[in-house]
């Protein structure tokens, strides 16, 4: 049962929790084991909050038994990025200079949490300082929770490490430049950076100020939007800051019939995109066309300057807040983030005015192509996750840095637009031999598969929700949850009372055959809510 919650949604588990259908302490308790056994190798956290979190958890079961009034997150279990200053907690910012350091406060997004009732249940991981670059982690080398020898992206790697193996139920990051997309992307989880000025900074060390974005990492679309509409808003401290014009969990449901999607070719069709990455994107374009979206391409022929004009000003920026530390501590930074600071102090200011103005041409470029589209489809990062290499960063994710570009501070009524990465598919080795589910992320519950053919009996698809995938003697079958709240294994081939499933997929895709025609139940739907939360949030 634990294993089960783990893997349930956070906005179900809060209305579980609201029901009274489980504590807040059983919660919780599903969590901390999986951290035991897999954090030593994946290194998702920096700091585990056990006893707090367990004190929090019977604190919010006992609100329940006496009927106070209760959040939208009350109970649920929730880690952020140790970028996220929390009140008698370290928070290290990933590095050395700040491994003893203890805030006397929250951050506005970790006290917002707190006060929709979220537990936290720790401190995540990330590159030092939130640059990226990083060589060697003070706090453990992030891995790949679906292939441990494999980059998990940056810098909010611990945020979408938890995300993907159920360490956390949510996980809050920050985006600079594509800091929530490339562990989403990577590590297969939903990614979302806020339209910039959406939601407060105070409390959150700082990249670039005009670029960093709060967001949430998530497995579904759904908890995403309900961790924004939680986080998002003004916070009186920020005069950039703005309130959402609507609730960001509004129309998740309504599909995407009626949008006006771009596919960026520029990015798509581009030599560093791999044709995995290219096909999916396009797979995904023809799914949304047939859910009723109308799909062009659009040519944005500067977004690729985009990576090094961000480069010349996030580092930069970075450069001017880090300047007195580094002349007193520079020998305490790490080696790749120190080479990075001091080659961007050196930059000239004739350039950055340069790249000031390219990125304004950029963003010039993209908000007139999203006057004639509500959304721009492009590839977060134009490969699957990279090989780790030992003393070597990471090269950042291209597409996620061309779109940050575009997410300059805006004019006094020229919003910066939002961006999201949600979960594609798997990408596999020339060979073919690649294992495309690790048996960490297919620990599910221990409930056997029925006999093939017979998993699905008696149920409708109406009826099921999808929790996940599990593999069995190499083969993948599909955790669903009935009516009757019970956990099923079914296989490839068995049947519902109105369907029958013909694939399931290592990303929890299950394609069932109706009587008329194919739908994929989850990521359709998924899209959907994807394109629908961008739409709330975009002004």
């Amino acid at each position: 049962m634990s294993t089960d919650l783990a893997y349930r949604s956070a906005t179900e588990l809060a209305g579980l929790i609201r029901a009274r259908a489980i504590s807040p302490v059983e919660v919780v308790q599903a969590y901390l084991p999986r951290i035991d056994r897999w954090d030593g190798t994946l290194h998702a956290y920096v700091t585990v909050c056990r006893e707090q979190a367990l004190a929090e958890a019977r604190a919010a079961e006992e609100a329940l038994a006496h009927g106070a009034p209760v959040g939208p997150l009350h109970g649920v279990p929730v880690a952020v990025k140790d970028q996220f200053d929390t009140a008698g907690i370290r928070t290290t910012s990933g590095s050395r200079l700040h491994a003893a350091r203890v805030p006397d406060e929250d951050s506005a997004v970790v006290a917002r949490l707190r006060a929709a009732g979220a537990i936290l249940l720790g401190k995540l991981n990330l590159t030092e300082f939130a640059l990226g670059g990083t060589l060697t982690y003070p706090f453990g080398q992030p891995r790949n929770p679906w292939d441990e020898s494999r980059e998990t992206g940056g810098s909010s790697s611990g945020s979408g490490i938890a995300a993907a193996a159920a360490l956390a139920a949510a996980t809050l990051g920050e985006d600079t430049g594509g800091s929530v997309r490339s562990p989403a992307a990577w590590c297969g989880v939903v990614g979302l950076r806020p339209t910039w000025g959406l939601v407060p900074r105070s409390g959150c060390v700082p990249v670039a100020w005009s670029m960093d974005a709060p967001g949430p990492l998530t497995r579904s679309v759904e908890d995403a939007a309900l961790l924004l509409s939680v986080i998002a808003g003004p916070d009186g401290r920020d005069r950039w800051l703005r309130a959402a014009p609507v609730d960001p969990r509004a129309d998740l449901d309504r599909g995407a019939g009626g949008l006006a999607i771009g596919v960026i070719t520029t990015l798509v069709d581009g030599p560093d995109t791999d044709p995995e990455v290219r096909e999916a994107v396009r797979r995904a374009a023809e799914t949304l066309r047939g859910l009723g979206a109308r799909v062009d391409d659009v040519a944005l022929p500067l977004v690729p300057m985009a990576g090094a004009v961000f480069m010349a000003l996030a580092d930069g920026e970075a450069a001017a807040w880090h300047h007195a530390t580094l002349r007193e501590r520079g020998g305490e930074y790490d080696a790749g983030t120190r080479r990075r600071l001091l080659a961007a102090a050196l930059v000239p200011g004739t350039l950055v005015q340069q790249a000031a103005r390219a990125r304004a041409a950029i963003r010039a470029q993209v908000e007139e192509a999203l006057a004639r589209f509500d959304v721009l489809l492009a590839p977060t990062a134009p490969t699957a996750a990279p090989a780790i290499a030992a003393g070597q960063a990471p090269a950042p994710a291209p597409a996620a840095q061309q779109g940050a570009a575009a997410q300059a501070p805006p004019a006094e009524n020229a919003p910066a637009p939002p961006a999201a990465s949600p979960p594609e598919n798997y990408t596999y080795e020339p060979d073919g031999r690649r294992d495309p589910f690790l048996n960490l992320l297919g620990t599910g519950p221990e409930v056997p598969a029925g006999p093939r053919g017979e998993g699905a009996a008696g149920l409708s698809v109406a009826e099921i929700t999808v929790r996940g995938v599990v593999q069995s003697r190499g083969e993948l079958l599909a955790m669903i949850q009935g009516p009757d709240n019970k956990t099923y294994i079914v296989h490839e081939g068995d049947k519902f009372v109105d369907g029958t499933i013909r694939s399931v997929t290592p990303q929890g895709l299950v394609i069932i055959q109706d009587v008329n025609d194919p739908l994929s139940l989850v990521k359709q739907r998924e899209v959907s809510k994807l394109l629908r939360s961008i739409e709330a949030v975009k002004q």
